[in-house]
Order: structure tokens, then C-alpha cells, then sequence
């Protein structure tokens, strides 16, 4: 073994199973791709990892890398955006390269750059910022295929992509904006953002508390799936946020055991707290480093937590839903507290949760008088 790779070994030696790292070093693509490291010491860094085709086995091989202090941890959601970005622009025409790479580096990429140092840039973060790019993009092919450009664009020309482009036509809008305030196309041109929709899925009452049920006592389902499901009605928590969560995030007393979502702690069940306990005592050895907190929910590479998308399809598949589950959960909390109290608790913007407040027939007035 090569020397840098040296503490990579003792990552491998200290696992519990030492057959699963014999099977994993046979047959896997991702042990392939650690043999070719060690063959080439100075590929060890993430300039040169992302190099590489963007596969499970180059993400595991990055991850192992960072568990073992090889390499420096980094905000891979971020990695994902800049090096997708770079990809992206480098396989396009010129004309276009010269506008989308702007925007995207210098609009995009550096918001995500400042939500990331807050610690605020998640998966679901990522996967705005790529359609906002994409659409982009988009809506310079489709300009071309017109014979058209920025400076020659009119409403109609602009509402004829839009009609067409229903799934991109929100996500152009960072880019129209874009361009406006630097004088690249019209001032008057304009998106209409659709009026954003209140849910329609639900569940009816008894449904979503023997789902609850399940979540807390039923020992066949998954630990990880009991931990997700309990938490989406308990406390109306996404995946998106769930899977970020981190020891970090667990604190405890002499009696009770806390979440801390934003900036204050929710007081965990105790049925719930011993789940979430099991599943710290439990987790996979080696997807963390000893100086950084370990994910709740380990995705399948080390240091990376569950993908929300197919976590969802895993809930599913056992029979619990997250967004029918999660909008009873949040209707249910605004019967119980302000939305005010609601938005600081779970991190969302005041706004939507006025929204929420109006469907479930709530309003601010009963906060103000109250803190009056």
C-alpha cells in the first residue's frame, strides 16, 4: 500500500465484520478504483476524483478517502453543483458558454458558496440550483432553434417557450432576472410565477396514527424507516431535512432526550429517543470521522447521508408516505401553536407558513394578542 493510502488500511482493519471487507475488496468496483489510486499516489485529492466518470464507486472511494483523513472533508452538495457547472459549460457553443458561465458561476454558484459556509446548502438546495441552470440552458437552445437571441426577445417569444415549458418555466426566472439587471435583453419581459398551491394530499386522522403506531412498535420494519416516519408525523419534518441530521443534533439530560432542528430542541418520546439511540449505537462503523458528527440516516458512501428521493421510494415501499404524512403533521401543529412558532421551530420561511396557517383556518392575530 501505498504510503498516503496507509490510514485507509486501518479504516478496513477496524471494521467489525472482516468478512464483508474481504468480500468488499474481491468483487467491488469501488475496491478496483482504490487499486488504481494506489498505483498513482498523486491522484489522492478531489480535483482529481472528480476527474473521474461521476459513479456510486468514485463517490464511496471519495467517501472512504475523507473517513480515513486522506482527504479533507468538503460540502459535497456544493462539489456536485460546481462540478456539474463545469462539466456543463465546457460541452457547450460558445455563444452560450459566454452567458451561462457567468450566471451560473457568478450568480449561482456563489449564493450556494454562502449558504453552504452557513451550513444551510442541502440536497434539495443542489437540486434547485441545477434546474435553474438547466433551464437556462433550456431556453438558449430554444432560442436558437428560433433564430433568436437575448436583445431580440419580446413577452410573446418569451411566453410561447414558457407555455411549453411548464416544469422549467419558475426555474427560468433566476436567469431572466439575470439578464434583465445587466441590460442583456429587455426591462419589461416578465415570468408569471404560478400561484403557489396549497397540498392536497392528506391523511385521514386514524390513518396517520397507526402509521405512528407502526413507526414506534412495530420491530419488523427498518430502524432507519422507524426513525424517518416517526419524525415526518411527529414533528412535520421533510426527508430533505431529515437526512441531514447529525449526532450533532441530539442532546440529552438526566431525564429526556432533544432534537435540535433550527435553533431550538424538540423533546423526543422516549420510545422515539430509544430508536434514535439504537440507531447511533448501531451505525455503520467508518462513515464518519471521529472529529465530525455522524449522520443519523448513513447513505451507502461514507460520510454521506441517505439520498431523500430514494429514501422516499423506501418509505413507500413499507407502506408509509412522507408527504400525505407530512401535511397532516403540519395542519395538526397549527391547530396546537402559532405559525410564527411554527416557522421558527422547523426552520421555514414566515410566509409559507402563513400559507399553512390559512388552510388550517389559523392566523397571526392569535399570536400578536397572545404576546400582547
Amino acid at each position: 500500500m501505498a504510503p498516503p493510502l496507509q490510514p485507509l488500511v486501518h479504516v478496513l482493519a477496524d471494521a467489525e465484520n472482516p468478512y464483508q471487507v474481504l468480500k468488499w475488496l474481491r468483487r467491488s468496483p469501488a475496491a478496483h478504483l482504490v487499486r488504481r489510486l494506489a498505483l498513482s499516489p498523486e491522484a489522492l485529492s478531489h480535483e482529481a476524483l472528480d476527474a473521474l466518470p461521476q459513479r456510486a464507486a468514485s463517490a464511496y472511494v471519495r467517501g472512504l478517502l475523507v473517513t480515513a483523513g486522506i482527504l479533507a472533508p468538503r460540502d459535497e452538495n456544493l462539489a456536485l453543483l460546481t462540478n456539474y457547472v463545469t462539466r456543463t459549460v465546457a460541452d457547450l457553443p460558445a455563444r452560450q458558454a459566454n452567458l451561462i458561465r457567468p450566471f451560473a458561476e457568478w450568480h449561482i454558484v456563489r449564493d450556494a458558496r454562502r449558504r453552504s459556509l452557513r451550513g444551510r446548502y442541502t440536497y434539495a438546495a443542489y437540486k434547485g440550483d441545477y434546474g435553474n441552470v438547466t433551464a437556462a440552458i433550456d431556453f438558449l437552445n430554444w432560442l436558437d432553434s428560433q433564430s433568436l437571441n437575448l436583445r431580440r426577445l419580446q413577452q410573446l417569444h418569451l411566453d410561447t417557450w414558457a407555455t411549453n415549458r411548464p416544469s422549467l418555466r419558475a426555474r427560468a426566472i433566476p436567469f431572466l432576472r439575470w439578464g434583465i439587471a445587466r441590460h442583456l435583453c429587455p426591462p419589461d419581459l416578465v415570468i408569471d410565477r404560478p400561484d403557489s398551491q396549497l397540498p392536497g394530499n392528506f391523511q385521514a386522522e386514524d390513518d396517520a396514527r397507526e402509521e405512528l403506531a407502526r413507526c414506534l412498535n412495530d420491530a419488523k420494519l427498518p430502524l432507519d424507516v422507524r426513525i424517518a416516519g416517526a419524525l415526518v408525523r411527529l414533528y412535520a419534518l421533510p426527508l430533505t431535512r431529515i437526512v441531514e441530521l447529525t449526532t450533532e443534533h441530539i442532546s440529552h439530560d438526566r431525564e429526556h432526550t432533544y432534537l435540535k432542528v433550527k435553533q431550538h430542541p424538540f423533546l423526543l418520546p422516549p420510545k422515539l429517543a430509544g430508536l434514535i439511540a439504537d440507531q447511533i449505537r448501531c451505525g455503520t462503523p467508518g462513515h464518519s470521522t471521529a472529529t465530525e458528527p455522524r449522520h443519523l440516516l448513513p447513505g451507502q458512501s461514507p460520510g454521506r447521508p441517505r439520498n431523500p428521493i430514494g429514501f422516499a421510494d423506501t418509505l413507500r415501499h413499507h407502506g408509509l408516505s412522507a408527504r400525505a404524512a407530512r401535511n397532516t403533521a403540519m395542519l395538526n401543529a397549527l391547530t396546537d401553536l402559532p405559525p410564527m412558532i411554527i416557522a421558527d421551530l422547523l426552520g421555514i420561511h414566515p410566509k409559507t407558513a402563513d400559507r399553512w396557517a390559512a388552510l388550517a383556518g389559523n392566523n397571526w392575530s392569535e399570536y400578536v394578542s397572545s404576546r400582547t
